[in-house]
């Protein structure tokens, strides 16, 4: 469970890949996670984050 959001829970979603002859293969769809610095409580944690929570605000990053 790696690639999944710390905060939102945003994992992989399969889906197909789609060519110009309309021939279908499966395919994966990951999310944009970044290792952010993240400020639980009143300890500095790293987490992966996925871009979506970053721009929402739903992490508050320390004062360096």
């Amino acid at each position: 469970m790696a690639r999944v959001c710390k905060l939102c829970g945003k994992g992989r979603q399969v889906g197909n890949r789609v060519s110009h002859a309309h021939n279908k293969s499966k395919r994966l769809f990951e999310p944009n996670l970044q290792t952010v610095r993240a400020l639980i409580g009143n300890v500095v944690k790293r987490l992966r984050v996925c871009t979506a929570c970053i721009r929402a605000g739903r992490i508050t990053k320390p004062a360096s």
